[in-house]
């Protein structure tokens, strides 16, 4: 708002030089942007000025100790008036900043000294008009507002401003040399200044933004048959044994579906059937049983010491491990019991269970919170608070949209307060509004409709819609889920589940898998898009290493996704993508690209991806590439980061892709200073 008040009475108006349409701004500031800690993002602002005098535009930055730093703001679309700086900011907490846009007396008067001095107008004028420009500044040192180290430099222009026995050109030659505009332009005269309001700039660690995600069913990892006893469940001892191929491939988060004791009652059988069989295990998400609810391990899996022990395991893999919570609760939870007022009760008494249909869950209630909210908030924090004691760091919420928002956004800012450090996934598979608002009141993450979009013109309008949502929602790629098995991925075969990881990989910086995607398990359920003997109600133990072993495994592909992930930032950022043309409708051509300063390596980081987007047909095509975007010349060499190939390339490359062998190309640009 302006530091003035106008007319109407109103502190605030449009102000001196108006400032509008900031960004990042959330809903006119009503929820904080948000970024991680070292991305680049870029401020931008509307500012303009009646008449041709000169006119100046500040960030004020200030981060979460108070401290304030300024920078400048630079037109990039000088007929639109729009100004952009960029800023890293370095460390995690609550950011703020603001815009202030202003009159530049000294520019305005260097101007017409460039204009009018060579052709000998209105020397004298021009010259005592600068003499007061620079008694200004000169009276800011004096007042203490600017530095005395700027006064031998300002007074020496003065003097030569007032020496008439000087030529023209003299008397104004100190006055617009480099190094008085240095001082001036890290530090400019300002009048008419006008301020716009403060915004929140929520800066949170890295993990937010970037990393891979590696699913599985704790009960199927080491899981064994025999034919007289039946099923013997995993454990947390084998689940550990698992780590270290999850690790090998180079997954940054070991993501486990629920661990908790699960009920009996209305238990489902294999493939969700109402009648189960002897051994069937039921389905996670009907937590709870005689055993406990949330806060308690299935006892098949283990005890807390087990569970600690895993999570110790993980974490010398450099993994971290999220945890999926349902707020739901199995007939059987003790919750049922205790608070029966925390449940949906039907006219006949009953309580209502689950359904999403045309699906029917009879085997889980959910939960209301209108009737006892304060006692149920307080009931699910302390769950996550045991969590997160126990070295949980990251949460994967199922159907988040089936909660109050107003829940969520007080849970998720309690822990943004006492644990900055804890991740929320939001598996909200649900409508738009729903999704983007989730994520302005706090959710970290979101699942996707990825899994849905096909064709390159899909991909395309849909990132760029997620480009503009960045500041409060950050994307999660999956190409399946224990739940979703989409046509494509269950007619495509090894060719579909080789492109969709290609693509999940490179165009956003979290995805993730599900365990058996590397077996290329896509035999779908009749009528339903999920995998048939789903592994929610059975036990799926796998044979890795012989898939492996065989060259059946997509693990060496999963394992060169991530290592290209994390030996190239360009790819670890979503509002760096860039969008390339192919003639060939059906091939998507995007790059991402890091300058030196971003990347911290002294060079910078550009990749390039040719992908189909069928898995059934081939391509041969001309692309014609946006060179600026790429940051090079008429011709460069890239460099193919799955098969180290070098090629010779310019703006408009002629590519060969095949479904079977070559489906896409992630290139590597190589910059001269680097050849």
């Amino acid at each position: 708002m302006s530091e003035t008040t106008d007319r109407t009475g109103l502190a605030a108006g449009v102000g001196r030089i108006p400032i509008m349409a900031v960004q990042p701004v959330v809903d006119g500031g009503r929820f904080p942007a948000r970024c991680v800690e070292g991305e680049s993002v870029q401020v931008t602002a509307n500012a303009f000025r009646e008449g041709h005098d000169r006119m100046g535009v500040q960030l004020v930055l200030t981060d979460p100790d108070g401290a304030s730093r300024r920078r400048p703001l630079e037109p990039i679309e000088p007929g639109l008036d729009l100004w952009a700086t960029t800023i890293r900011p370095e460390r995690t907490g609550r950011w703020s900043f603001r815009i202030e846009a202003f009159s530049a007396p000294f520019e305005t008067w260097a101007h017409v000294a460039e204009v009018k001095i060579p052709a000998g107008l209105d020397v004298d004028l021009v010259c005592a008009e600068g003499a007061l420009v620079l008694e200004r500044i000169l009276a800011e040192i004096e007042d203490g507002s600017r530095p005395v180290a700027d006064g031998p430099v300002v007074s020496a222009a003065l003097e030569s401003l007032r020496s008439p026995g000087l030529s023209a050109s003299s008397r104004v030659a100190p006055a617009l040399a480099a190094d008085l505009r240095g001082i001036l332009a890290e530090r400019p005269l300002r009048e008419g200044v006008t301020v716009s309001d403060t915004y929140v700039l929520e800066v949170q660690r890295r993990r937010a933004l970037y990393g891979s995600w590696y699913e599985f069913f704790p009960r199927s990892e080491g899981a064994t048959f025999d034919p007289e006893h039946g099923w013997t469940s995993g454990t947390f001892r084998t689940a550990a044994r698992s780590l270290d191929r999850i690790a090998a491939m180079g997954f940054d988060v070991a993501y486990l579906t629920p661990i908790h004791p699960i009920g009996t009652t209305h238990r489902k059988g294999r493939n969700n059937s109402l009648e189960t069989q002897p051994g069937d295990p039921g389905s996670p998400y009907a937590i709870g049983a005689a055993e406990g609810g949330h806060e308690a391990i299935h006892p098949d899996l283990g005890t807390m010491e087990d569970f600690d022990a895993f999570v110790a395991r993980a974490k010398e893999l450099g993994l971290e491990v999220a945890m999926d919570i349902a707020l739901q609760c199995s007939p059987d939870h003790p919750w049922v019991k205790e608070h029966p007022e925390w449940f949906v009760v039907q006219a006949d008494g009953t309580i209502a269970y689950a359904e999403n249909p045309p699906k029917k869950y009879q085997d889980i209630y959910p939960l209301s919170f209108d009737t006892d909210y304060e006692g149920l908030y307080a009931a699910v924090r302390d769950m996550l608070e045991l969590w997160v004691s126990h070295g949980v760091t990251l949460f994967r919420v199922d159907n988040p949209h089936t909660k109050p928002v107003r829940f969520w956004e007080e849970l998720l800012a309690e822990f943004a307060r006492k644990h900055p450090e804890v991740i929320f996934l939001a598996e909200a598979f649900t409508r738009p509004t729903m999704m983007h608002t989730l994520g302005k009141v706090g959710y970290h993450q979101s699942y996707t409709y990825f899994t849905w979009r096909e064709s390159a013109e899909e991909l395309r309008e849909y990132l760029e819609e997620l480009v503009e949502a960045a500041p409060y929602m950050r994307p999660s790629f999956w190409p399946t889920t224990h739940d979703i098995l989409t046509p494509f991925m269950s007619t495509g075969g090894r060719r579909a589940f080789v492109l969709r990881a290609i693509l999940a990989a490179t165009l956003v910086p979290t995805w993730g898998i599900y365990s058996g995607y590397e077996l290329v398990e896509d035999v779908p359920r009749p009528g339903a898009q999920e995998q048939i003997d789903n592994e929610k109600y059975e036990y799926k133990p796998r044979d890795y290493a012989g898939a492996l072993a065989r060259g059946e495994s997509l693990e060496p592909l999963l394992g060169a996704l991530n290592r290209i992930r994390r030996e190239h930032p360009a790819l670890q950022t979503l509002t760096t993508i860039r969008f390339h043309r192919a003639e060939d409708e059906q091939v998507l051509v995007f790059s991402k690209h890091l300058d030196a300063a971003a990347t911290g390596t002294g060079s910078p980081d550009t990749v390039l991806v040719v992908s189909l987007t069928a898995h059934d047909r081939d391509a041969w095509t001309t692309l014609h590439l946006d060179l600026d975007a790429l940051g090079v010349g008429e011709s460069f060499e890239v460099e193919d980061l799955l098969t180290g190939e070098r090629f010779s390339w310019d703006r408009d490359p002629y590519v060969i892709l095949s479904a079977a062998d070559r489906p896409a190309h992630i290139l590597r640009i190589i910059h001269p200073e680097e050849s």
